[in-house]
């Protein structure tokens, strides 16, 4: 039993880790961030990946703090109506993920 008991805590443990690494912020707090020079404005971050799909329509986007970087989600949709999923390093407007989606 006890045996049991601590392999259902460590998989607990391990699954909510992963929940923590990574946060949605909310729109004043992404405001306070571009005002502070944290991280690029808003403008910048979607030229850049409209840059990479030209023609493309921005349809979503989100900002994370993933393990202590931030992260700007963008859902694209390009002129064939093919949606694209791209993630930018919301400080430095590196584009680290730019895929298809499903």
């Amino acid at each position: 039993m006890n045996k049991l008991t601590t392999l259902f805590t460590t998989t607990l443990l391990i699954a909510t880790a992963g929940l923590a690494q990574a946060r949605d912020l909310g729109p004043d707090e992404a405001l306070r961030l571009r005002d502070a020079g944290t991280i690029q404005s808003f403008e910048k971050l979607n030229a850049a990946a409209l840059a990479k799909h030209p023609g493309a329509n921005v349809e979503e986007t989100e900002l994370e703090e993933e393990y202590g970087r931030y992260i700007y989600q963008v859902e694209l949709r390009d002129e064939k109506g093919v949606q694209w999923d791209m993630e930018l390093d919301a400080s430095t407007g590196a584009i680290l993920k730019d895929q298809m989606d499903d």
